[in-house]
């Protein structure tokens, strides 16, 4: 990252961004706020990198405004509706269950799991935004994230951590022209389990 300016960013409603009550919290809404931030700040031909749900939220990114991507990595992000293992637990409750009471027994679950990084990053994200980013997420939409993933012609890079392997989408992938990187010693959380092996994966095409 040494020769590239960096801008991380925190979804609304997540990490320490605002939570507007206003904001509907889908996926493609989520992708017009981080757009706005990167035409705000004078930023195209970006190398835009998303994980798990804001890989989705990157791969919409990349198919509406294309000025403003040159090459997308996607961290396990997904590429097909219905539910995940982890928007399958926020989504099996109601919303107002969820606020209430199922976004304190998540955080618990994953920090029992030893998922302690995880878990921080849902203990200080906003449970109604957590809720319907979940529920926008793994909403059936037309095109997929995978075909709009596949119709991209700017170089694309899939990145897989080693503990969730196998997934047939390694071959699926590869055999549709895209760059399949692993991240060894990782599971979901890469970049904590193993950032510096994290860090090559994303590095520039080789």
């Amino acid at each position: 990252m040494r020769d590239h300016r960096a801008l991380l960013v925190d979804l609304l409603g997540h990490g320490f961004s605002d939570r507007p009550r206003a904001f509907d919290y889908a996926m493609e809404s989520h992708a017009g706020i981080v757009a706005s931030l990167l035409e705000e700040t004078g930023v195209s031909g970006c190398v835009l990198v998303g994980h798990s749900m804001g890989g989705s939220i990157a791969v919409l990114l990349a198919a509406s405004a294309p000025d403003l991507v040159a090459r997308l990595v996607v961290a396990e992000g997904n590429l097909d509706p219905g539910p995940g293992s982890v928007s399958g637990i926020i989504t099996a409750v109601d919303e107002r269950t969820f606020v209430a009471s199922g976004h304190a027994a998540l955080v618990q679950r994953d920090l029992h799991a030893g998922h302690c990084h995880f878990a921080g990053s849902v203990a200080v994200a906003d449970p109604l935004a957590l809720y319907r980013s979940a529920t926008s997420l793994i909403a059936l939409r037309r095109p997929t994230y995978r075909e709009l993933f596949a119709a991209l012609s700017i170089p694309k890079t899939y990145v897989f951590g080693e503990r969730t392997l196998p997934d047939p989408d390694v071959e699926r992938l590869r055999d549709a022209g895209v760059d399949v990187r692993i991240v060894p010693a990782a599971g979901h959380d890469m970049m904590s389990d193993n950032p510096d092996a994290f860090a090559e994966a994303i590095a520039d095409p080789r």
